[in-house]
Formats: structure tokens, C-alpha cells, sequence
């Protein structure tokens, strides 16, 4: 039962006239509106008699009738809370049994929000006006918070009715993130912060079907008119494992239109995000797989400028590439909490460029190192299964394999032990000096010390001399070796193609 009152509380009425709710339903929530006096919400729960349904009830005249806006609510969720918008009077949250659904056109039609939220009574709704955000209080599972839901505002059957739509995107702030805290004794407990960087959200109507799911559904109709299913052929199935599964591409460009960072993600229908963490992909060595992943986890490089950037969003369905939405702007902005903020922050990342490609070239020779040495003790061991003593040649190449050894000491000790700081007067690497001038920049947005300037001249005068001779023994001395075994007949070893001899 509800009572009404117009007077301030002087006086109170009785209202039960609620379209399909059974006398005496127990009254989960009650809501006035944030924009018409006249206006007022009401949810029902009946569980108590075993009966489930959502009742879910609006006046429009302070209490005196009621209108059902249950509308296309599941038939077995029972409404515990509600929840209207502080800026679209039309945007309405309710919190049920098992679920949270809203509706953007004020009860007409419900849509499931769930977003990573599991099953679960949502009991108590509230919002955080400042940023937008919902905090959900829930039976069982705590509090589940969904961050910036200001796009539900903006959604409508047009945007609906596309294939995909780009949301407006919020600033994102630029600042160092942590994933720790300190000094909390046994009180030690970090919950999860909202996505750092630049949250896009999208829409995406239908997710596109695999050429097996496609095969599948075909075989499913047949099979329901009682028609003959077609045995699959072996170049079909082929066809299929080799797919690559289709992929959405978030591609982010500077004002000037300069590609700064590509984003791939397997497309879900409906209402979506992803993140951007403001950096530039990092380009240390890829090491070899199977077959090509859309998905695999590009790396983070370093941060990019503060300023204004784009993005667009497009679908690769084997090998067709589609335009679905944008570009949309947005802002990258720099929070002003910065202990020694660089001055120049053009300056900082050009130095920051400089040591990344600095860091792709020292670590794919480090990397390139190794793989020859791999090709010169091969080619040692394929002369074993060569008559005859090949001492010479044996020789020549034993000079190259010491000559790569060489090289690997200076990139990195062959022991961790004893420390860096113990190990004086050991030269210091060229990988270690190398890291330490990369990772202080990592966490940092502070301009290069003297000492970061001082190691990349260091490295600038020292890694060159290394790079010509591995490129020398790469591209001249162990090939020419290479041919040699190879006209003995030894053995296949990795990097070289036998020459067949028909």
C-alpha cells in the first residue's frame, strides 16, 4: 500500500489502484521524479506468494492512478530498485532479481546492462553525478560500480538501426597509474579503478558469423525441414580452421592525421568498450607463432602528447575491411599533479622517440645475435655428418660462433651475480645501461636527467660499432660459410635451403 499526501504530511491518502499488482504486494521501492512534481515511480515485490513478476508502476498525477511500464521486463524478474537520470528525464534504471536493465524512452522498452556483472539482485541504485557513474548495491556480490554510463543518454533507433556507432568520447587523463598500495598492514586490500586512458564506447548491431557458424545454422534449417545435409568437403573444412576470426580496429590518429596506435578486438553485439592506455605500441622484437592472431597483446610503448586525437572504428571480415563509424575527437589532457613536470614537453618526447627506436634496434640485434649463433653451432654440428676431417672449415666457423659470444657479453653478463653494484670494474652492458635509462622513464613525466642524457650518448658512441659487425657476420660470413657446408651435402640446418641437385 502506498499513501499520498498533498498537503506536506498534514493529511495522507490511500492509493492501491495498480494495474495487475495483487493486493497487498510488498512496495520494493518508491521514487519521485528529478524533473515533475506530478510524476512518481513504484516497484512491487511478490515474492512472498511465489509470484515473480515485475511490477513495475508510474504516475504522472501525484499518486492518483497508475500505468504498468513493465513492459518487455522478463516475466520471473521481481523489481527491487529504481532509478531515473539527473539530465534525461526519459532514462530510467531498474535494479531486479537477477539482472539491471534501463530504458532511454521512460519505460517503453527495457534493455539488459549488465556489462561483466554476474547474476545478481541489484537492491539499491545510486548515481555519481560528477562523473556519471552507477554504484550498484547487491545481494551477495557487493557493490558493482559502472563507470560513465552517459552515453545511454544519446542512444535512440537511429543509432540503433546502424551497423555501429562511436559514442562521444570524455577526456582522458594523462598521469602515471599505480596498481599498489603501501602502508595498509593486514587492511591491505586494492579494488579495481576504473580503465586508464581513453574509454571508447560503441555500438556494433550484428556480430559477424564464421564461415563454420554459417555451415552450422545451414545444416540446422536443413535438418528441421527433414532435407539431406550435405557432407562438408575437406577444402571446405580447411577453409574453416584457417579463418581468421573477424576483428574490430580502433585506429587512433594526432591532429595532423598521423596514425599513432591500432587496437584489435573480437566483435560482441551491442553496447561496448575498450581503452586506450595513451601510448604509443611498443616495438621490441614479435616472436614467431603458428599462425597469424589478430588478438595477440600488443605491448605498451612510450606515452603520447598531451592534445587533440581521433578515432575510428572499422572490421576486418576475412580479408574485407569495412568503415563502420567515426572519426570521433577527443582530448588527452595532462593532470597537473606531476612532482617535477617537464618544461618542455615536446622536448621530452622527442627524447622519448629517440630511446624507443633506440630500444626496437638494440633489442632486435640482441635477439638477431642469438639466432645466428644458433646458425653457426648448427653448421658445426651438420660437419660431423660429413666424410672427411673439414678441419679448416670447422675452424672458420668456430671464429664466428667466439666472435657472437663476444657480442652477447656485451649486451648482457652472463651472470646476474655478483650485482651491478658489487661488479665494478666490469663494463657495464649495453642492454643494462639501456633498461635503466628506458624504465625511468616509464613511470615518470618528468623531463631526462643529465645521467638518461649522458647513458643514450653513451650508447649512441658504443652499440653502433656492435650493430656493423653483426650486421657483417649476418649478411656476409655466415652466409658465405653456409654455402660451403652446403656444397659438401651436409645436413639441412636452420636458416638455409639445401640446394637440390636434380
Amino acid at each position: 500500500m502506498i499513501q499520498v499526501s498533498d498537503d506536506g504530511g498534514k493529511t495522507w491518502s490511500k492509493t492501491d489502484k495498480f494495474p495487475g499488482v495483487p493486493d497487498n504486494t510488498y512496495v520494493s521501492d518508491l521514487m519521485a521524479s528529478r524533473f515533475d512534481a506530478n510524476v512518481v515511480f513504484a516497484s512491487f515485490d511478490n515474492t512472498l506468494r511465489d509470484d515473480f513478476k515485475p511490477y513495475l508502476v508510474k504516475s504522472t498525477d501525484k499518486g492518483k492512478s497508475w500505468t504498468s511500464i513493465a513492459a518487455n521486463l522478463p516475466k520471473d524478474e521481481t523489481v527491487h530498485s529504481i532509478q531515473q537520470d539527473f539530465i534525461n528525464p526519459d532514462l530510467l534504471f531498474v535494479g531486479t532479481e537477477f539482472s539491471f536493465y534501463f530504458s532511454n524512452d521512460g519505460g517503453k522498452t527495457w534493455v539488459k546492462l549488465s556489462n561483466g556483472m554476474p547474476s545478481v539482485p541489484v537492491r539499491d541504485i545510486a548515481i555519481q553525478k560528477r562523473e556519471s557513474d552507477l554504484a550498484l548495491a547487491t545481494f551477495g556480490r557487493g557493490f558493482y560500480i559502472m563507470d560513465d554510463y552517459s552515453p545511454l543518454r544519446i542512444v535512440n533507433k537511429d543509432i540503433l538501426a546502424k551497423d555501429a556507432h562511436l559514442f562521444p568520447v570524455k577526456d582522458a587523463l594523462m598521469y602515471i597509474p599505480s596498481d599498489t598500495k603501501y602502508g595498509q598492514g593486514s587492511t591491505y586490500f586494492v579494488a579495481k579503478n576504473p580503465d586508464f586512458g581513453a574509454v571508447f564506447t560503441y555500438y556494433l548491431k550484428d556480430a559477424p558469423k564464421s564461415l563454420k557458424d554459417i555451415r552450422q545454422e545451414r545444416e540446422a534449417k536443413l535438418f528441421e525441414k527433414g532435407e539431406r545435409i550435405p557432407q562438408p568437403t575437406d577444402a571446405d573444412l580447411r577453409k574453416e580452421r584457417e579463418e581468421i576470426p573477424a576483428y574490430l580496429t580502433f585506429t587512433i590518429t594526432d591532429e595532423s592525421g598521423n596514425e599513432i596506435c591500432r587496437i584489435n578486438k573480437a566483435p560482441s553485439s551491442g553496447i561496448n568498450r575498450i581503452n586506450w592506455d595513451l601510448r604509443y605500441r611498443d616495438k621490441s622484437p614479435v616472436y614467431e607463432g603458428e599462425k597469424y592472431d589478430p588478438f595477440a597483446a600488443a605491448r605498451s610503448g612510450i606515452p603520447v602528447m598531451p592534445g587533440k586525437y581521433k578515432v575510428s572504428l572499422s572490421i576486418t571480415v576475412r580479408d574485407s575491411v569495412k568503415q563502420l563509424a567515426g572519426p570521433v575527437e577527443f582530448n588527452a589532457v595532462t593532470l597537473n599533479n606531476g612532482t617535477l613536470p617537464a618544461s618542455d614537453k615536446a622536448a621530452l618526447a622527442a627524447f622519448q622517440k629517440k630511446v624507443a627506436e633506440l630500444t626496437r634496434v638494440m633489442s632486435g640485434t640482441s635477439d638477431y645475435t642469438d639466432d645466428l649463433l644458433k646458425r653457426s653451432y648448427s653448421l658445426q654440428n651438420a660437419l660431423n655428418a660429413v666424410p672427411g676431417a673439414n678441419t679448416q672449415l670447422r675452424e672458420r666457423i668456430s671464429k664466428v660462433s667466439q666472435q657472437l659470444e663476444d657480442v652477447k657479453l656485451k649486451f648482457n653478463n652472463n651472470s646476474s651475480r655478483p650485482s651491478d653494484e658489487e661488479n665494478p670494474p666490469a663494463p657495464v652492458t649495453l642492454n643494462n645501461r639501456l633498461y635503466k635509462m628506458a624504465w625511468a622513464h616509464w613511470g615518470s613525466t618528468g623531463a631526462p636527467t643529465q645521467a638518461q642524457l649522458d647513458a643514450y650518448s653513451i650508447l649512441m658512441a658504443e652499440f653502433p660499432p656492435v650493430y656493423e659487425q653483426v650486421k657483417r657476420i649476418g649478411e656476409n660470413d655466415l652466409p658465405a660459410l653456409e654455402k660451403e657446408v652446403e656444397k659438401l651435402g651436409a645436413p639441412a640446418t636452420p636458416g638455409r635451403l639445401p640446394v637440390w641437385n636434380k
